[in-house]
């Protein structure tokens, strides 16, 4: 691992989802750019070999005959580039937290190593593992909404409603356009923008955003109104805040066809609603009856015991170990191609708001 030392949120999330499947051990990391906190905390972790900079751990990892399979870099957005390169260089997977970097040069570096490199790349879009969302792109491919025409994607919050406190480290490069690259747009208007791309199955071919710094000083937006224009006609509509008060971590999807919709909520994961034109909806439940027989491939328990934001993520884990081990396509996994898909949306929004709120066209 590099990054997720002493008080990383999402590096405990990481080594927690890796661990769920019991398929992957953590032996190594570089867990801070500070030494002394690096080992530190490899010593409260109990991993084994630990690492001053990402450098040093590539080159010895590499050179090891038991070195690492897979490294997970859990930094902030500007520092995703260097440890990414440098380990693909060495023939190491990587499994990438999102979005894919800051700016759109250092995405154009990963991509290039990410072709020339005979190792994987995972970025963990962590919400694609959701086993329903993997339904619904399952019914959606099948046809059962019909030809897509609306796509209603949304994710708010209230914890930058106000300025944070400057100690807050999770908000300090959050709300930093150098190392951020993006604010709501790319913190959590990639997930759902992802979201609805994954789901649906269809590219995004224009936006138009006005995006918004609701409170005083912010470098950053913290709020944004992105209409979007998907192949085949279809029509889209997003929404990201982290000012909107009351809400935790509100993440919605709704796709509407022509024969059907589907409507689905991250704080309840659990269940979606399902509704064919002129009939009663339908509430389908995580691997619950008339799923078919993929409803229960991404689940632990049985229905009724609820699953969550750990156990999506670690389906990701789990596909990515056995996509490493040759056991299977990868398909369900976000990779280099979701990524720049990702840097485009959030470069594109912030080119619309530049140029007063016109359509990006790719």
């Amino acid at each position: 691992m590099v990054g997720g030392g002493q008080g990383a949120f999402i590096g405990g999330v990481h080594r927690i989802a890796s661990r769920i499947d019991g398929k992957f051990d953590l032996v190594a990391g570089a867990l801070s750019s500070n030494p002394e906190r690096a080992a530190a905390s490899a010593k409260e972790l109990g991993i084994a070999r630990s690492y001053s900079s990402y450098e040093e751990m590539a080159r010895e990892e590499a050179a090891r005959e038991d070195g690492i399979e897979a490294v997970a870099i859990v930094t902030p957005n500007h520092m995703h580039a260097g440890p990414a390169i440098a380990f693909l260089n060495a023939g190491i997977n990587v499994i990438c937290d999102k979005p894919l970097a800051a700016t759109p040069e250092q995405a154009e570096e990963m991509a290039a190593a990410v072709k020339s490199s005979k190792a994987r790349f995972i970025l963990t879009h962590n919400y694609t593992g959701y086993p329903l969302i993997r339904q619904a792109r399952e019914m959606v491919a099948r046809g059962d909404l019909g030809k897509i025409r609306v796509i209603q994607a949304s994710y708010s919050q209230d914890w930058l409603a106000e300025a944070p406190d400057p100690d807050n480290k999770q908000a300090e490069w959050r709300t930093d356009p150098a190392k951020a690259g993006g604010g709501a747009i790319g913190d959590i208007g990639s997930h759902a923008f992802n979201l609805l791309s994954f789901v649906s199955g269809l590219k995004t071919e224009a936006l138009l955003a006005e995006l918004h710094s609701m409170v005083d000083g912010r470098r950053v937006d913290d709020n944004a109104h992105i209409l979007l224009r998907l192949e085949g006609g279809a029509k889209g509509m997003l929404w990201a805040s982290q000012v909107a008060i009351g809400q935790e971590n509100n993440l919605s999807l709704r796709i509407y066809g022509e024969k059907g919709g589907i409507e689905w909520n991250q704080e309840n994961p659990n269940v979606m609603t399902f509704a064919r034109f002129g009939e009663p909806k339908q509430l389908l439940t995580r691997g619950g009856a008339g799923l078919g027989s993929g409803g229960g491939d991404w689940t632990r328990i049985p229905p009724g015991h609820p699953e969550g934001y750990l156990e999506g993520f670690a389906n990701l884990y789990s596909d990515a170990a056995d996509l490493i081990r040759g056991e299977g396509d990868g398909s369900l996994l976000p990779g280099i191609d979701a990524g720049m898909d990702g840097m485009w949306f959030i470069a594109s929004c912030i080119k619309s708001q530049d140029a007063g709120n016109t359509w990006i066209t790719r």
